[in-house]
């Protein structure tokens, strides 16, 4: 379930990058932030990890004063392209492309829907530097409209030295994706990423923004147009963050963050044609992170219904996106019937997998508590298949956002 007591800044020295911003997302709900504990604190600690993590020069601001520039070397790779900055990966000095991505798109989501509440805390402009410092690179990383960089670095000279990033010695290639080698999960999640960040920037930076939009577009419509797995590509991306899940979440993923960010028809009717046959009406998931994306997606388009969008546009399709959102809701409350609920510890906490769990824990805790404020906006309840069937109040999603 949700953190608790556990604090972020020990949570966020055992998750990978991508995941971690989740965490960060779940402490900007106002139920968790009105619970007792001391999320102001977490989230502030969350938020200089990351500049612990940046990549590159460093800004004068910088509050992580101990970290200086760095792997400012060899910036340019084929002669042209400079792919200085972004975030390593937690622990080592890896940037790996599709976590990073992923992180971004979170973080921006959290903006997005506790915004308001970020600010409260005093920790708007450090969440939104954090957003730009990602955004930054990855447009550095897309040079032209077919190729997109996703990682600096290789994941196994880097592992067998443990040096500051200050100190690097390891190899410092980087490799790409384009219209012969394609990453249409890379490429889906950066435009995802893209379309996330402009809607932070939109009242922010007005030109940013749309210089954002247009990335998006671009790589949505590479990863849409040159199919294949990044990790085919970039194989040696394949023992650290295989796309394990395939390329079709992060194709609607995509389209859903370009209809939040545009209200273009185009992408609602994307998700509607391609709903089945990607996966994004079909898969009931019980897990969400930076591999598989199809419970954050079925969310989005869950909130895009409530709000009265779609009604023209293949309404029983999109209402089985909602339906796959709601037995995401369900399981996570124990209450899915017949289907494969979330297991869990018998102290309560989600069990995923061995390794890194806590990054799902933590995925779960965010999109309860967003669909939680959803259903309470749209004056809805949850509808549990259990039984007969039954009603659960959006306050039962947040006390399990919010539960130890």
């Amino acid at each position: 379930m949700a953190m608790g007591k556990i604090s972020v800044s020990s949570i966020c020295l055992l998750l990978p990058i991508g995941p971690l911003f989740l965490a960060t997302g779940a402490l900007f709900s106002p139920a968790l932030m009105a619970a007792g504990y001391d999320y102001g604190e977490a989230l502030s600690k969350s938020l200089l990890f990351f500049e612990a993590q940046r990549s590159g020069y460093l800004p004068r601001d910088q509050r992580v004063q101990w970290r200086v520039p760095n792997s400012t070397r060899a910036t340019k790779h084929e002669g042209c392209v400079d792919l200085v900055g972004g975030y390593y990966d937690a622990g080592d000095n890896v940037k790996f492309g599709l976590p990073m991505a992923f992180t971004i798109t979170m973080l921006s989501w959290s903006i997005i829907e506790y915004g308001n509440q970020i600010a409260s805390a005093g920790e708007l402009h450090h969440a939104i530097d954090a957003v730009k410092w990602g955004t930054d690179y990855l447009i550095k990383a897309h040079p032209q409209p077919y190729v997109l960089y996703g990682q600096v670095g290789d994941g196994n000279t880097d592992h067998e030295c443990w040096q500051r990033p200050e100190d690097m010695t390891t190899s410092r290639a980087a490799y790409k994706i384009d219209s012969s080698h394609p990453g249409s999960d890379l490429a889906g999640e950066t435009a995802a990423a893209m379309a996330a960040a402009s809607i932070v920037f939109c009242g922010h930076n007005v030109s940013y923004s749309a210089q954002l939009l247009e990335q998006a577009n671009q790589l949505f419509e590479f990863a849409d147009k040159y199919r294949g797995n990044y990790d085919n590509s970039i194989t040696v991306a394949q023992e650290y963050y295989r796309s394990v899940s395939g390329y079709a979440d992060e194709l609607l993923w995509a389209a859903a963050w370009l209809y939040k960010a545009t209200d273009n028809e185009y992408y609602l009717n994307y998700l509607a044609d391609n709903g089945d046959a990607l996966g994004g009406t079909t898969w009931t998931m019980t897990a969400f992170g930076w591999d598989v994306k199809y419970a954050g997606v079925q969310t989005l388009v869950a909130k895009f219904l409530m709000d009265g969008k779609g009604i023209h546009h293949a309404l029983p399709v999109l209402d089985k996106y909602r339906e796959k959102a709601e037995l995401f809701m369900c399981s996570c409350l124990g209450k899915g019937g017949a289907v494969g609920n979330v297991h869990k510890t018998p102290g309560g906490l989600i069990f995923t997998q061995r390794w890194n769990n806590m990054q799902f824990v933590t995925s779960a805790s965010f999109l309860t508590s967003v669909y939680s404020d959803y259903l309470t906006s749209a004056g809805e309840s949850l509808h549990c298949a259990d039984g007969g069937g039954v009603r659960v109040a959006p306050s039962e999603l947040l006390s399990f956002s919010k539960s130890p």
